[in-house]
This record gives C-alpha cells, structure tokens and sequence, in this order.
C-alpha cells in the first residue's frame, strides 16, 4: 500500500490482473503505454447505462465522478460496482475504507464470515491498543453490531469493495485509493463527543441488540445502507454521534473524491485530461458528499483528536490494576501449588529434616 505525501489517501496496488488486453510484441514501453491507454478509452463508454444507485458530480476541470452508493451486505450492490466500472474504465476507484480496514480485500468470503463473529478476547485487546481504553471497547461493540447482521445473513460484509478491488484490477492504469478516515480518529472522536451517560446508553443498544434481518430488509436499504441504518436508530438520540461517525466522514470522503479527481496526464505527451473516477460508498453518505461536494472543507479540523479525558485515564488504569492483581493472584496460587507439589518428594523431605536437625 502506498500513500500520497498528504496522508489524505491511500492507494492499494491492484488486483493480479489476468484480463488485458493483448498487444503486438517487440513494441517499445511508451508505445504499449499509448496502445493500452487507446484500448482503455475505447472501451469506456460516453454515455453508460448506469444503475440508478450512481450519482454524477463533475468537477470545474471537467472530471467526472460516478458516486456508487452501496450496502454492505447486498449481491445487488456488487453488481452495480461492477457494471459501473467496467462501462467507465475510470482512471481511480476510491472506496470507503481505510488502512486499518484493508485486510478485508483479499480476504475470501469464508475467511471474513468466520472473523466477522469470532470476536474474542485478542480482538478486544487489540482494539483497546490501536484505540484506547473506550474507543477500543466501543470498536468491539460496533463490531457487535455487525456480527450480528453478518449470522443473520450467512453474508460477510465489504463484497462490494472486494467488486471494486478486483474489477478495477482489469482496467488498464486505473489506481485504487482508500478514501476513508481512519478508523481510530473515527472512533476517539466518537466518544469524545458523548457523555459518560450517553456512553453507558449506547453501550447497551449495542450489547442487547437482537432483531431478525432478512435479505429483504438489505435490498430495501439500498435506499440506505443497512449498518449505518442500524446505527442511525441507536445513535439518532445523540446528534453529536451522528455528526462524528456520519456527517465528519462525508466530508473526509467528500475530499478524497476530490482529490482523487485531479486531472491525469495522458500519453504520448503527458497532457493533462480530466479524469474519471468511481466512488464506492455506503448510501447514506451519498447525501452529504453531494451537499459538500462544491464547498469548501476543512479537513484538519476532523482529524484532531483530543487528548485522553480524565475519566478515560482512571478507567485506563483501573483496568491495567485489575489484570496486574488477577495475574498476582494467578501466580500467587500457580506458586503455593508448586510448593506443595516440592514438598511431596522424599529427597526435598529429607533435606528440610537435615536442615533441621541441630549440628553436633
């Protein structure tokens, strides 16, 4: 993976690409560049039959952007990422992830299912690590949330980025861009807006969730995304959630696109074109990055974190003291039962009666 210089970005290398074309040998590097650029803007369509989960948005350089909106759990979904992209050949495909969320590209469908509802111990430690004591456990209980549509579905979550991924694999010079904020500035920002009482609620919307989702029920939220759906009911009671987790990433996602927009240089002369671009995000931030689209955005403002609250700090610490006390305790019990276990042998017997008995 590589990132721009900026750290508004970052790029993944594409997929193993077995469907290029083929082109006449003994042609020099520029000249298979200029003939696979050719191919490409032959293939793309001018005027493409487009799903009616694409939006439009043009740049004042004359890019284009074709906004996919998605849900996460949806084969529908899937297919529309990949209609789309094969009938604009785009020079960039942004999605809405991360680099903390990556792994999920290349990891097959049964491997994600299985991660998706094993959430043990090692999980939460190392989401506490990357996060902090809070965010980590509140990282947990979304990924709660989404284990629980994930057994109910038989379906992992992210297939329409793994679409993107592959599809924008086969397209000639096409890069591949994560465009969402990452996840820990998500999350401490997240919590960092909540009261302690607003934490304990959330907490437990999360921890008790239980209602039945069909397949039905995703491919009506292609309409709105089902997760985020599902959040936008627990969390609509706390607007500076929704602004953290929604309206900061629209924004965030807004820029990337923007960036990713940026006229290309086209062979033989490096001239400068407009660019094509295909965005991949969930559908309930198609609304806001059309409504940021052509404002100005200050990005710095969020992406600062706060340092830890004083509250945080003693629940830190709580917790590192229980872990030390429980181990003291583990040790302390591992080390009489060593004991006990010493002092059964007849050659230790003997030694303590020698050591005992009074020199001569």
């Amino acid at each position: 993976m590589e990132q721009d210089s900026n750290s508004e970005d970052d790029s993944v290398g594409p997929a193993e690409d077995d469907a290029q074309p083929p082109f006449p040998l003994g042609l020099s590097d520029s000249e298979a560049v200029e003939v696979l650029w050719q191919v490409r803007t032959q293939r793309r369509q001018t005027e493409p039959d487009l799903p009616d989960t694409v939006t439009c948005l043009t740049t004042p350089e004359g890019s284009i952007v074709y906004l996919v909106g998605t849900a996460h759990f949806s084969d529908s979904s899937k297919k529309d990422v990949s209609t789309t992209i094969r009938a604009v050949q785009p020079d960039v495909v942004v999605v809405e992830l991360c680099q903390y969320r990556v792994s999920m590209l290349k990891m097959d469908e049964k491997t994600l299912l299985k991660e998706a509802k094993d959430i043990n111990l090692e999980k939460v430690q190392q989401a506490i690590k990357q996060n902090g004591v809070m965010s980590g456990l509140m990282q947990i209980l979304l990924l709660k949330v989404s284990a629980h549509i994930t057994e109910q579905l038989g379906m992992a979550p992210g297939g329409e980025f793994r679409e993107a991924f592959k599809e924008a694999g086969k397209v000639p010079f096409c890069k591949f861009h994560l465009g969402d904020r990452p996840i820990p500035v998500t999350f401490k920002r997240a919590i960092a807006a909540l009261s302690l009482w607003q934490k304990a609620r959330l907490a437990w919307g999360l921890c008790f969730l239980s209602d039945p989702i069909s397949k039905e029920d995703v491919e009506k939220c292609k309409q709105k995304d089902l997760l985020e759906q599902t959040m936008s009911e627990m969390i609509g009671e706390f607007p500076a959630l929704h602004r953290t987790i929604v309206a900061e990433r629209d924004i965030y996602l807004t820029h990337t696109l923007r960036q990713a927009a940026r006229c290309v240089e086209a062979p033989p002369n490096a001239e400068k074109v407009p660019a094509v671009v295909v965005g991949v995000v969930g559908m309930g931030h198609v609304p806001g990055i059309e409504r940021n689209w052509d404002k100005e955005l200050n990005i710095h403002e969020i992406m600062s974190v706060a340092p830890p609250s004083r509250f945080a700090w003693v629940v830190r610490s709580v917790l590192k003291g229980a872990m030390w006390g429980l181990l003291g305790y583990a040790c302390f019990r591992a080390s009489k039962g060593v004991g006990r276990a010493l002092l059964s042998f007849p050659t230790v017997q003997s030694l303590l009666e020698n050591i005992q008995k009074p020199s001569v």
